[in-house]
Parts: structure tokens; C-alpha cells; sequence
């Protein structure tokens, strides 16, 4: 059945791979994108956005904007939202502004305006600290840092008696444990879209996304993924920094294999009121990450080790793919070494403005990195 679709944010990076992918499939596409400077800069249409994708310039927020945009809509994929852990520490109201209060307004007019299916971007950050194993074989949800600020102690977390804790891939149904206002914003956009949904005849879904990279990431946001945080440096002469010793392990997923995981989460029948991680089912040192896109980029330079950590970060989360490979047949098919590769071709052709030391002075200044 094909459907005409409206993506909120779906003129950013992830947005604009979900829209090629819907468009493959024979849905009809719309855009409601406010295109802030910070991950667009001055444009009035992205470059990487298709042409066949009717584009609606406007915020979230405003809802008589949402409610235009929602006529003649049969589904809605929900991206729209500020992201950053470190950023949403400060700049608290404007991160729960756009993403639970956009959220809130997006779904009063879906009340009015219902469709068959909303599917919301969540993320692992809702997690914090991943699964672990303890030295009995026990699983540990709660588990808690072992560094102090200075690292001294070690940086990774401890059973309660002092014994180091083994992380293990981190399946849907562990207990959020919320450390920073990005990940509150998240659980409640995922919330609140599981919640208002089903009251109203539409059916809910949400992806709990891990590290999405690719080619079209905002390189000049220095509050985006790691990867392209990474990337900008690089591109600049400069060193990638990363925090704490640079063993803390995630999952990194390509962006195409995350477009196909929206548009199957928006088809496939009877998935209303589920849940499901997105990552590639490998976990990955962010140092290792650091130094394979050195190379990839042609590029000599070692990562910066900063030693120091930033509250709101967690140590080790990696996803478990095992509901979603059940449910939506969802597999991760890139390689990440050719993923890489595709990213730092498509880096090689772009300037970048590094605002990374600026990003974490503004951190350090605000006590945030100890």
C-alpha cells in the first residue's frame, strides 16, 4: 500500500536517507523542517534532499504549521528534535522546548488528524550505562561508575563489592536509566507517542537508535554524532578528541541500513506499541572507530585521549538486534569498513568549520568535564 508519508526533521541527515528510501518504494514524501543554522546553515533546501520531496519550512512547535502539513497524510515518521548529550545539559529549555513540547503539539493534532501509524525516533541514550554481567554471572541494569572525576579508580563501572562489571549487548527491555536531559527527552517522546496513540486508532512504533554515521552528516555541528565530529576534525588537520581513556565501546550502524529499519517499522503489520533497538550487533572501541577513520581519510593523525569525561556520558552500551531481527527481519548489511570509506569519500568534497574546542569550552566552563 502505497502512502503518503510526512517526516518531521526530515531534512537532516537521517531524515534525508529515510525520505530516498520511502520515495524507492513508491510512497509519496513531505518535509517539515524548520532547517535551524546549527545543523544546516544558511539554506533554504538542503542539498542532499530529494527533489521529488515536497518541503515545508516550518517548527515543530507551530501548530498550525503541523497541521497543514498533516493534510492528505496517511502516516507520520517523527525525527524532529534536538540532539546532543552535551548540549542539552545546558540549554535545557530549548532541548525539552523543540523535542517534548514539539512532540506534545505533533500529536494534538494528530488527535485531530489521525493517521494510520507514527513511528518516533528514540535512542539508546535512554539506556544509559548498558547491560552488564557481574563476576556471579548476574545481569546488572543499574550499574554505576567506577572513576572518579579524574579517572583515578578506573573509568568503567563495579559490582557493589568493588569487582569489575562485563558489559553485554543491551536488549529493549532493560530499565531506562535517563543521564542526561537528551536522553529524558527522548523517553518522552518515545513515551508519549506510545501513549497518545493507541487512545486515538493509530499505531505507535519507536526505534531506539544507536550511533548512525554516514555520508550527509552535519560536519559543522559540533554537538552531532561521533563520527562526524570525528571526520571535521580530521578534515581540519586536527586530531579527533575523546573523552576518558577511549575504550568506552558502542555500536555503530550505517544510515542507510537505520532508513530501511523506519520504512519497514512504518509497513510491516502488527508492530503497534513495540519497541526496537537499531544498531549493527557490533560494538566498537571509540578509539578503534577514531583510528580506522584516520585511515580511511588518508589521514596520519592519532586521537587526542582528553583523559576527562563529561557528565551525561556513559560508559559502554551496545545494541542487542535480536527483537528486531525477529520482528522486522531488520539486519544491518553494511559493511562498517566500506561504510567508512563512503563517508570519508563524501568528506574529502566538504569544508567543515571545526567548532569543536569552542564546544567543549563551553563545557568546561559550565563545570561539565571533570
Amino acid at each position: 500500500m502505497k502512502e503518503k508519508v510526512l517526516i518531521t526533521g526530515g531534512a537532516g541527515f537521517i531524515g534525508r536517507f529515510v525520505a530516498d528510501e520511502l520515495l524507492r518504494r513508491g510512497h509519496q514524501v513531505r518535509v517539515l523542517d524548520s532547517l535551524i543554522e546549527q545543523v544546516h546553515g544558511d539554506c533554504e533546501r538542503p542539498a542532499g534532499l530529494a527533489d521529488d520531496v515536497e518541503l515545508v519550512r516550518a517548527d515543530v512547535r507551530n501548530g498550525d504549521a503541523v497541521m497543514k502539513a498533516l493534510q492528505g497524510v496517511d502516516s507520520v515518521i517523527h525525527l524532529a528534535a534536538e540532539v546532543g548529550v552535551g548540549q542539552s545539559m545546558y540549554a535545557v529549555e530549548r532541548y525539552t522546548s523543540v523535542n517534548d513540547v514539539g512532540t506534545a503539539v505533533l500529536f494534538e493534532k494528530l488527535i485531530e488528524q489521525p493517521v494510520r501509524r507514527v513511528v518516533t525516533a528514540s535512542s539508546m541514550s535512554i539506556y544509559g550505562e548498558g547491560l552488564y554481567r557481574d563476576a556471579d554471572g548476574a545481569l546488572i541494569e543499574n550499574a554505576e561508575r567506577g572513576a572518579t572525576a579524574s579517572g583515578k579508580g578506573g573509568w568503567d563501572p563495579l559490582d557493589a563489592q568493588g569487582r569489575p562489571l562485563t558489559p553485554v549487548a543491551t536488549p529493549e527491555w532493560k530499565r531506562p536509566n535517563l543521564a542526561s536531559i537528551y536522553a529524558l527527552n527522548k523517553y518522552v517522546q518515545e513515551r508519549m507517542t506510545l501513549i497518545l496513540s493507541q487512545p486515538y486508532g493509530i499505531e505507535g512504533v519507536c526505534l531506539r537508535l544507536f550511533n548512525v554515521y554516514g555520508p550527509g552528516q552535519a560536519l559543522s555541528n559540533p554537538y552531532t554524532g561521533v563520527l562526524a565530529i570525528f571526520a571535521s576534525r580530521l578534515l581540519n588537520g586536527q586530531a579527533p578528541m575523546i573523552f576518558e581513556d577511549g575504550e568506552q565501546r558502542r555500536d555503530f550502524v550505517y544510515v542507510g541500513d537505520v532508513a530501511r529499519a523506519f520504512a519497514d517499522a512504518l509497513e510491516l503489520p502488527g508492530l503497534s506499541g513495540e519497541v526496537f533497538n537499531i544498531g549493527s550487533g557490533h560494538d566498537r572501541s571509540v578509539t578503534e572507530v577514531a583510528t580506522e577513520l584516520s585511515k580511511a581519510m588518508g589521514q596520519k593523525i592519532a586521537p587526542e585521549i582528553v583523559g576527562k569525561t563529561r557528565i551525561g556520558d556513559i560508559r559502554h552500551c551496545f545494541c542487542d538486534t535480536s527483537k528486531a531481527a525477529d520482528k522486522l527481519d531488520f539486519h544491518a548489511r553494511q559493511d562498517f569498513g566500506e561504510g567508512l570509506a563512503e563517508l570519508a569519500e563524501w568528506v574529502a568534497e566538504q569544508t567543515a568549520v571545526d567548532r569543536v574546542d569552542q564546544a567543549r569550552a563551553e563545557l568546561e566552563a559550565r563545570g561539565l568535564v571533570a
